[in-house]
């Protein structure tokens, strides 16, 4: 598919992470792209995929500021489009949107109502439940009552993702003595398979592609192994949730299946997806698919994909240490 006219300068956020590895290295493919990388960490690995000329530090999205001081590093490096791979970035540069947009630069970002139900884990589960099956979900405040669940429960933040501050707590007593807060939620605990279903959508409400990967092996919220699954059913659900909460290019939905094999909805993130690689490896280029809709560009109706493994490994980017020490613009 044609890409934007040459010389397209796109920054990427988040570039200490696979996400944002994978979706350097799809654009990278292209000469019409030129790739800047973004990180708030000079040891980031993914700085060193570009150019010293191409790497800026910026501040964690959760800083005041944020979003002011990555617009201003975008004019200073002429850039023409921003993809965010990191949560924490989202709510800012949506609410600076317009600021953006008078700057003539594209965000690769999800709409504001999506993200607002989205980014809200219980918000989610509310919304979806008359969509596809939503494990009981409720806030841990002072009126949830320990006695009513059944155990073990999941007790994980309400915002947030990478299986952060997770707790498995096994019964009533211990989710008694649990500080209770409104910012933390409980939730039914799901014994079977995990999947992620990256899920890519032209437009709000219009799916061309649900890629369901079973998440073999997970390591600190990171799938270091998994593959891509031929299964209808989780193809529709991932296609369903997508639709349900209104995102836009790249996205991913989470799932796992509870006792009787059902699929459930765990969460959806909003942005590339930390197993991208193997979405893209199994033939459905998201990167590039996202370039093109930014740009007016056609894209099929459907992408179809085939089931493929993947395993991860250490790799190393050897540079000198000047570059360390003298970090990015």
């Amino acid at each position: 598919m044609p890409l934007p006219d040459a010389g397209t300068r796109v920054l990427v956020t988040g570039a200490g992470g696979p996400a944002a590895i994978a979706v350097m290295r799809s654009l990278s493919a292209d000469p019409a792209v030129c790739l800047l990388a973004a990180d708030m960490d000079s040891w980031a690995a993914g700085l060193y995929l570009v150019p010293a000329a191409e790497r800026t530090l910026i501040p964690a999205g959760a800083a005041s500021g944020f979003a002011d001081t990555v617009l201003a590093r975008c004019r200073q490096l002429a850039v023409d489009v921003v993809i965010p791979t990191v949560d924490a970035e989202l709510r800012p540069l949506a609410a600076a949107r317009t600021a953006f947009a008078a700057a003539g630069l594209k965000l690769m970002l999800a709409p504001d109502q999506a993200l607002h139900v989205i980014l809200d884990k219980l918000a989610l589960a509310r919304h979806c439940q008359d969509v596809v099956r939503v494990p009981r979900t409720e806030p841990l405040d002072d009126a949830l009552d320990p006695a009513g669940w059944t155990y073990p429960v999941v007790v994980k933040p309400r915002a947030g993702s990478g299986s952060r501050d997770i707790r498995i707590l096994r019964s009533a007593a211990e989710l008694a003595a649990a500080e209770r807060s409104g910012g933390l939620l409980v939730q039914e605990y799901l014994p079977g398979d995990e999947y992620s279903i990256d899920v890519f959508a032209s437009q709000p409400g219009h799916v061309i592609a649900s890629v369901p990967r079973l998440r073999a092996k997970v390591d600190s919220g990171i799938s270091v192994a998994g593959r891509t699954v031929r299964d209808r059913g989780l193809e529709q659900f991932g296609a369903a949730v997508a639709e349900a909460t209104g995102v836009q290019f790249m996205a991913n939905v989470q799932a796992k299946r509870d006792a009787s094999g059902r699929p459930s909805l765990l969460e959806v993130n909003p942005r590339a997806p930390g197993s991208l690689a193997l979405t893209i490896a199994s033939g459905v280029d998201m990167p590039r698919l996202a370039m093109a809709v930014l740009f007016g560009r056609p894209v099929p109706d459907h992408a179809d994909f085939r089931e493929i493994a993947m395993v991860r490994f250490l790799d190393e980017r050897v540079v000198e240490l000047a570059e360390i020490r003298r970090g990015a613009a």
